[in-house]
This record gives C-alpha cells, structure tokens and sequence, in this order.
C-alpha cells in the first residue's frame, strides 16, 4: 500500500472511530436522560460557536437550567421535572461540558468565555422559539447567567445565581481563605496537560466506583479527556479573558429581577457578605441562605423549586 493511501485508510478509520464515538455517547445520554428526565426529550442545538446537548419538556412559558462544574445538566434530574409542570423547561449542557462540542481554546481562552457561553444559551432558546425566558444557573452556570443578564438584557426575564460570588470580585479580593476553600480555582489555571492528567486519573476511579445513575452519568461525561480540558479552559477563560469583560461592565448592573442564593453550609456564606456583594451588581436584588451544601438543587430540591417560583411570578 503507497503512502498516500495508507494516510487515507488510517483518516478514514480515525473518522469512523470518533463517529462510533458520538453515537455510542448519543445513545448513553439518551439513556441517561430518560431515567432522570422523565416525559423530557434529548435534543442537540447548533448554534454560532458549538453544539449544545440539552433536554427539554413541560410546557407553559419558557425556563432555563444551567449546570455547574463538574457536571452536566443532569444536576438538575431532582428539580426540572417538577418545574416542567408549570414551565417549559430547557436544560443544557454548557459549551465543553456533557455532551455539548468542545471547540477549539481560540485565542486567549475566547471560546470558553463566559460570552461565549451565554450566546450559546441565547441561541439555544431561540432555536425553541424563545425570544425572552429566564435563566437559572448554579456555580460556573452561575457565572453564565450574570453575562448573558448583562450581555442580552432584553432576553432575560429574570434570573437567579446559586451559590456563587461574582468572579471578578473573587480575583480582586483574593484571601488565604479563598486559595484554602477554592484550590481548585488556580490549579486549574496551570498549562495543559498537567491539570488534565491529574483530572483523568481522578475522574477515571470515580467512574470505577460509581454507584447510582447520577454519579454513573457525571463520570461518564467527566472521563472524556476533551471534557477536562474544556473543564479547565472555562477556568482558564475565568481569569483571563472574562476579567476583561468584567472591568468592562462594573458601571452597568443587572436590571432584570435577581434572586441570589447560597448554601448555609458552603464557604460562600462564610467567606463573604453574599447579598451586599450581589447588591452592586444588580438593581433589583433578593436572596437568602439556603440549608444544605453547595449544589444546592440537588441537596434542597424542594427550596430551589420554590425559590425559582417565586422569583419568575413576582
């Protein structure tokens, strides 16, 4: 077999390798999906930048759920059914997480800034035929949701951070206590592959000794080395460029309703004045602590559910 030949065979191969790939995750998620999303379909949205995986079902007006690090809008399995009762509720994956794309880093990080992020958001709604709906994010889906408030104000109704300080102050007020509580903010910051590597082995054993199917669905998505990295672009992002977007913004404030809540037993709450943090950044702010630890919609469902009510209704 000449060269050239031999080349085509092993692309060819590559090509069928990575699409029996995408089925095989295609067909996991689905599963996934259908135990913990009951009545909620699976779709996979193009926008501008990437693919999102998403589930979505209910119906009524339009709610957005978006996932915190590192898992997937599985996170939302305990609250989405119930709020599909009164809403039709949209539950992504963020760009470079679960099973949405994983686009190249561009330059400075860009492709896993949190703008980026948001208009993938935007786009996903819009491709449901939402022009305007709320947005409910917990930790880095958090820190989606304050930019697409800030980026596409006429789109967000209302919106609500769980369990999260903005990330700008975080990175200018950094304390002893914070590196302690929040490690995993810097070491994540190092060049690839090192944090990569440690993360693989680390995501690997927790695959191995899963033991439910939420804990089965976050090591299956956390154990694609693509998804890792992503993991620690978005980190990456999160002190580079979106810092530059921040400074950017801190003379304009949220305008839409902003519920803020935060885990009674989480370093947030002991760490910083959560409401008088948020309170510079929103003009229609309100919030309390909630029990339970930081991924507060899985530990008090129930709390979360009504706290998200209350803000959409008014």
């Amino acid at each position: 077999m000449e060269r050239r030949d031999l080349l085509k065979s092993a692309a060819a191969l590559a090509a069928a390798a990575a699409a029996g790939s995408v089925e095989l995750a295609a067909a996991q998620s689905n599963e996934a999906d259908a135990a913990l999303f009951p009545g909620f379909r699976t779709e996979r949205v193009a926008t501008s930048g990437a693919e999102i995986n998403c589930v979505i079902g209910g119906a009524g007006p339009p709610l957005l759920l978006l996932h915190g690090a590192p898992q997937s809008h599985a996170s939302w399995f305990a609250c989405a059914p119930e709020l599909a009762k009164h809403y039709t509720v949209v539950a992504a994956d963020l760009r470079g997480y679960g099973d949405s794309s994983k686009p190249p880093d561009g330059e400075n990080h860009a492709n896993y800034s949190k703008r980026a992020m948001a208009l993938d958001q935007v786009e996903v709604m819009q491709h449901f035929g939402f022009t305007t709906f709320p947005v409910i994010g917990q930790d880095r889906g958090g820190r989606v949701a304050h930019r697409l408030m800030l980026d596409h104000p006429d789109r967000v109704t209302a919106g609500a951070v769980l369990d999260i300080i903005p990330t700008y102050y975080l990175y200018t007020h950094v304390t002893i206590e914070f590196v302690q509580s929040y490690y995993h903010w810097f070491s994540y910051l190092r060049r690839a592959p090192q944090p990569e590597n440690e993360l693989k082995a680390q995501y690997d054993a927790q695959l191995a000794r899963a033991a439910n199917d939420v804990q089965k669905e976050y090591a299956r998505v956390m154990s694609n080395p693509e998804t890792i990295h992503a993991m620690c672009e978005d980190y990456r992002a999160g002190a580079s460029i979106d810092l530059q977007h921040d400074a950017a913004d801190l003379d304009r404030k949220i305008a839409c309703p902003l519920r803020v809540l935060w885990a009674e037993k989480g370093a947030m709450g002991r760490l910083y004045d959560v409401m008088t943090i948020w309170r510079e950044r929103g003009t229609r702010v309100t919030g309390r602590a909630l029990p339970g630890g930081h991924n507060l919609q899985e530990d008090v469902p129930d709390l979360v559910e009504q706290e998200i009510l209350a803000l959409i209704t008014g």
